[in-house]
């Protein structure tokens, strides 16, 4: 953490943000964050309550993401300042129980008003932006795809994978979390993930892998010697989009560019076009 805090804060002149597992985090990392002055700090996974206060006090924009309505109405309660709803066809963790985007944003966006609500979860250019706009969404917060850019601080095997995966390859398990060691609380949250050896040796044997020590070291000694990437390649649903690896600067502006087109030619729609309802 301290070498990535000192990569942006010394590397921009506008606002960015740091994200921490509320689960996992401890009041002792989120000082150090703090300490590089980030304008907003995101909350995912677990109780936020611990580090709210400290992060309002600090100036920082408080954000919350969710993955069902209980965690929705706690963040409302605990007065975020922007509310993230996550579906389930992120890549990386989320609610074992989730919604898809598309039912659920809007149900957060009702629950939460005012507070703005940014939709995740299967988007990755600027159509799924307008969608998210459309439900009601004050914008999008989107990971898969920026894992494709020039800046994105991972091995450039997980690009190229990016690039290359399809959606259909992805799949929610907590198979990867439990071969690795990850202290994940497995019985809420699984992870979307592109393929992977252990996973088509494991799925649906997660207990048995879990009382199988031998089976867990065998995982940590193929890391070791190569035979296995050290990390999943966290994908969502949308990774399909993704064919080209831009600066995040250019994926932004592109993103944008491909949002207004796609409300403008929404916009554009004849009212004898208005779909029907069928009786």
């Amino acid at each position: 953490m301290a070498r990535e805090l000192s990569i942006v804060a010394k590397g921009t002149d506008q606002p960015w943000g740091v994200g921490f597992l509320a689960w996992a985090v401890d009041a002792g990392a989120v000082e150090q964050a703090l300490e590089f002055q980030p304008a907003a700090v995101m909350l995912s996974f677990g109780d936020p309550s611990p580090f709210v206060d400290r992060i309002r006090r600090s100036g920082a924009v408080v954000m919350v993401q969710v993955t069902d309505l209980e965690e929705a109405r706690r963040a409302v309660d605990l007065g975020a300042d922007v509310i993230v709803a996550q579906g389930t066809e992120s890549g990386g963790h989320g609610a074992r129980r989730g919604r898809s985007t598309l039912p659920f944003v809007p149900l957060v966006v009702d629950l939460a008003a005012p507070v703005p609500v940014l939709a995740a979860g299967g988007i990755a250019d600027g159509r799924g932006v307008a969608a998210a706009l459309a439900l009601g969404a004050a914008g999008a917060l989107i990971g898969t795809r920026f894992q494709a850019t020039t800046e994105a601080l991972v091995d450039p095997s997980v690009s190229k994978a990016v690039i290359e995966g399809r959606g259909q390859d992805t799949e929610r398990n907590s198979v990867l979390d439990i071969a690795r060691g990850a202290s994940w609380p497995t019985e809420k949250y699984t992870a979307r993930t592109l393929g992977h050896p252990y996973l088509d040796r494991w799925r649906g044997r997660e207990d048995e892998l879990a009382r199988d020590s031998q089976a867990r070291q065998d995982c940590r000694d193929d890391v070791a010697r190569g035979a296995i990437p050290p990390m999943p390649v966290w994908a969502g649903e949308a990774v399909d989009l993704i064919t080209d690896r831009p600066s995040a600067a250019d994926l932004v502006a592109a993103l944008a560019a491909q949002a207004e087109d796609a409300l403008a030619r929404a916009g554009r729609r004849h009212p004898d076009d208005r779909p029907r309802a069928q009786g």
